[in-house]
């Protein structure tokens, strides 16, 4: 029996130090800034790792009055862009933590 207490608590140890390294990795994610683009860099989305927008920026040559539609594509891609780019980042380094596991998403 002895052998199963010590078994236990090393598990916890473990659990314990993977529940920090994970809170570690969050608020690294969270500082983090990405940017999505579109256009070639005409439209530029700054996004936070929380998936909050910051900052976005327009070029002028790429705002005609009359083709609006193009311009909102271009913004909705680079949004796009953006947070595809913090949820693969966000799969990279979360996923060390749930590798075989089968955790059901």
């Amino acid at each position: 029996m002895r052998g199963g207490m010590g078994n236990m608590q090393n598990m916890m140890k473990q659990m314990q130090k993977m529940q920090k390294q994970m809170q570690e990795a969050q608020e690294e994610l969270s500082a983090k800034q990405f940017e999505g683009t579109a256009g070639g860099g005409m439209v530029k989305v700054s996004m936070s790792g929380q998936k909050q927008v910051v900052d976005v920026q327009i070029k002028e040559e790429v705002v005609d009055p009359d083709d609006i539609d193009m311009l909102q594509d271009l913004v909705l891609a680079a949004v796009n862009d953006a947070l595809k780019k913090v949820d693969d980042e966000t799969n990279q380094k979360m996923g060390q933590f749930t590798k075989g596991m089968n955790l059901p998403f």
